[in-house]
């Protein structure tokens, strides 16, 4: 049984240093190390479910593609449910042919925060209850990071409450932002103080991210303002000195910290001259160690510079699940 801190150990060596010998690429692989993907993106089919019956009650607007499959455009972004990212067997090969050991199992786009509270609460107990299903059926294969509805602080602790208790679930899982509010925002706190009471990281993923009007083209919302959204959740949660009220929080940046890392001497200079920031304890980079950052960076170069900028004890895998 994978203990809740134990998906953060650094595995991400097995990712990093794959086989080079070609006829090895093809079959199946054996890691030197245990790989446990902790960025890995699953829809449960009766969540998918849920949706397509009350989602256009409650403000969304469901159909489906040319494809047949289920979409759902909510305020700012529209999503599809492709079956990739709903079928367990499926999955379950490509991670063998990966060779990766296990799958921490998040939600992703829409997630739930666009939703009234009742009803986002229901999408999250619905796909927190799916992964208690799915890890008790595979208990070798995955665990779950549970949803909470943090669009209501109340509502997000009590069910927070009741994920605790479920074996499945090793770690929150949230976005960089909550509609608009930046994690820095005292209601989310309470979460924070129970993530580090019960050794639950809390792992960040981007949704709508910030200037999404200036960036319709291109897929620039992907390619650049989910990296940007990385970095403000980061920088609010080291500026407001969340990370010294909860020493013991442990928290992941999503896609390698996106430009987490290159930005760390603007924000260290700022900090000397900005009387916004003079009552930061230490200077930002001091709170790189912090944070753990997965291997979604699509370059070599950047995992490397990762390793020196922060060191590889703080790498976790991750694949996105789309690179499988």
């Amino acid at each position: 049984m994978v203990t809740r801190r134990e998906f953060l150990s650094a595995s991400a060596a097995a990712l990093l240093f794959g086989t080079n010998d070609a006829a090895a690429q093809d079959a199946p692989r054996a890691p030197r190390v245990r790989v446990i993907d902790v960025h890995a993106h699953w829809y449960p089919p009766e969540w998918v479910a849920l949706m397509e019956r009350e989602g256009d009650a409650n403000g969304a607007k469901i159909g489906r593609n040319s494809r047949g499959y289920v979409t759902a455009a909510v305020p700012g972004l529209s999503v599809s449910f492709a079956p990739q990212y709903i079928d367990i067997h499926s999955r379950l090969q490509a991670m063998d042919k990966a060779g990766v050991a296990m799958h921490a199992l998040s939600l992703t786009q829409p997630m739930v925060f666009w939703a009234p509270p009742a009803f986002g609460l229901k999408l999250c107990q619905t796909f927190n209850d799916a992964c208690a299903a799915v890890q008790q059926k595979y208990p070798d294969r995955f665990v779950g990071l549970a949803m909470l509805p943090m669009q209501d602080p109340a509502l997000a602790v009590s069910e927070f409450e009741r994920v605790a208790k479920l074996p499945a679930i090793r770690g929150i899982y949230m976005g960089t932002h909550i509609n608009g509010k930046n994690l820095n925002e005292k209601d989310f706190w309470p979460i924070y103080a129970r993530c580090e009471e019960r050794g639950f990281p809390l792992l960040l993923h981007p949704v709508n991210p910030v200037g999404a009007d200036r960036m319709g083209s291109y897929h620039l919302r992907n390619f650049i303002g989910n990296p940007t959204d990385t970095a403000i959740a980061a920088a609010s949660l080291i500026f407001s000195g969340a990370l010294d009220a909860f020493p013991r929080l442990d928290i992941v940046l999503p896609h390698a910290g996106g430009v987490v890392p290159i930005l760390i001497g603007r924000w260290d200079h700022g900090a000397t001259v900005r009387a916004e920031v003079k009552d930061l304890k230490h200077p930002p980079s001091h709170y790189l160690r912090r944070f753990h950052y997965d291997t979604v960076a699509h370059n070599a170069a950047i995992l490397m510079n990762l390793v020196r900028q922060i060191g590889a004890d703080r790498l976790v895998a991750g694949t996105d699940f789309r690179r499988i």
